[in-house]
């Protein structure tokens, strides 16, 4: 037996436990739950449905569905709750422990992770460092809510092992333990519809580092920079030349190193991902040389739904930044896309503040096709703004904006669909929502 399946064991023994959340990771809760420990009973809550026989659960496994699925969590000593899960009340307003499966895995392998957070680029940076680690020889994994459960790795971790691990607001909220390295990337207004306010949203952000040891790192953005903590800290920055890191005309400088960005050998677009590779840079250079991490910079393609360049259709380069639910990373699109023409704006309403984007907009030559609630909102905010109104349209839906963007994007120019929102409501998750717009242009040439 591991140690990891040693502590779950002891965690559980005898105990009643709940799996709140019976997706991806409920079901790796599950499954470790089974291979290696005793509790006294296991049952699974979730809003859905849950099908007992196509998941292999047993009869002695409770099922619990439906709108009221989070009354039962007081009959259980333990609840691992998924990611996903907004809880009804807060867990100390509760009888049992709740806990998640990065909880317990933290618990056991902190020494060993590089946790990552922030609004925007985790999941890039997250995959930049394992990507170079590993091309360098290291034996690092990947997970967390880069769409891994840690649980899934948790059987082949050794001794020397680093994780690499994507950590959500939602994974971080209820943490009290953090990853020896943390980097905090950066911060923007976000599932304001959870939080309420830019600050509670921090305050979750915030368990990726407040819990760290002495001698512990973390990276940080130099806006955010916490005081009195106990880690070392170093800050980061594009704009403030004081930085720690500082990131600026393609090249990175730290404490007694400079790192010239090969920018015309990587894949990367966008000068804004300069920060991202700077802060890989600091990250990695402690376990690979120079030579092997440009090397393997260079061989690093980028995640889909990023900035991705979806092909030349009716003469028109299309760019698919669904990702994008922030107004810096629409902002950052309109930049980085070569002759970008056309932006597609809109998706769920949060309630963010558009105004640094509405005044971007207004300010440039670009032309805005709106659509959906949050759309409308720009698109209202545009006209009033008094922008041209010859370059400001509005549709209702992804299918109209796509068509009309096709009818006004010059020939050989870009268009770019960075919604600056979220797509829950509309699509399932930005993945479903970029690949319907990668669907829809292709359309164009049937």
């Amino acid at each position: 037996m591991s140690i990891f399946s040693d502590h779950l064991n002891k965690l559980t023994a005898g105990k009643t436990v709940c799996i709140l959340g019976f997706g991806r990771e409920g079901k790796a809760t599950y499954r470790k739950l089974v291979q290696y420990c005793s509790p006294a009973e296991i049952a699974v809550a979730d809003l859905n449905p849950v099908d007992a026989e196509a998941n292999g659960l047993p009869e002695s496994v409770r099922l619990i569905t439906g709108k009221d699925y989070q009354s039962c969590l007081d009959d259980f000593d333990i609840v691992f709750k998924s990611p996903g899960i907004v809880l009804d009340k807060h867990p100390s307003q509760l009888r049992c422990t709740v806990t998640c499966e990065t909880q317990e895995f933290f618990t056991v392998y902190r020494s060993q992770i590089i946790g990552i957070t922030g609004t925007k680029g985790k999941s890039t940076v997250t995959s930049l460092i394992y990507h170079i680690l590993r091309e360098s020889g290291i034996d690092a994994r990947i997970a967390g809510n880069i769409g891994i459960p840690v649980f899934e790795i948790a059987d082949d971790m050794k001794p020397d092992s680093v994780v690499v691990c994507e950590l959500s607001c939602h994974q971080l909220e209820y943490m009290s333990v953090s990853p020896a390295e943390a980097v905090f990337l950066n911060l923007y207004e976000e599932h304001l519809d959870h939080y309420g306010s830019l600050g509670n949203y921090y305050n979750a952000k915030k368990n990726i580092y407040l819990h760290q040891k002495s001698g512990d790192e973390l990276i940080i953005n130099y806006d955010i920079k916490p005081d009195n903590i106990a880690p070392d800290i170093k800050t980061i920055s594009a704009e403030h030349t004081d930085a720690d890191i500082y990131v600026n005309g393609g090249t990175v400088r730290t404490a007694g190193s400079e790192y010239p960005i090969p920018a015309d050998k990587i894949k990367l677009l966008g000068v804004h991902n300069h920060y991202n590779i700077a802060v890989a840079y600091e990250v990695c250079r402690k376990y690979v040389s120079e030579e092997q991490f440009t090397k393997a910079l260079c061989s690093f393609s980028p995640l889909a739904h990023r900035l991705e360049f979806v092909g030349m259709h009716r003469n028109i380069r299309w760019y698919d930044d669904s990702i994008s639910t922030a107004c810096a990373t629409a902002i950052e699109a309109t930049k980085s896309v070569p002759d970008a023409a056309v932006i597609l704006i809109g998706g769920m309403d949060r309630g963010i503040d558009y105004t640094s984007l509405v005044e971007h907009l207004c300010n440039s030559d670009i032309k805005v096709i709106c659509m959906e609630a949050s759309g409308k909102r720009v698109y209202d905010m545009l006209i009033a703004a008094n922008c041209d109104n010859s370059r400001i349209n509005y549709v209702p839906h992804l299918e109209d904006a796509v068509k009309l963007a096709a009818e006004i994007t010059p020939p050989g120019k870009s268009c770019v669909l960075s919604p600056a929102a979220a797509s829950y409501g509309i699509f399932k998750n930005f993945e479903e929502r970029g690949d319907a717009f990668k669907a829809l242009v292709k359309a164009l040439d049937i």
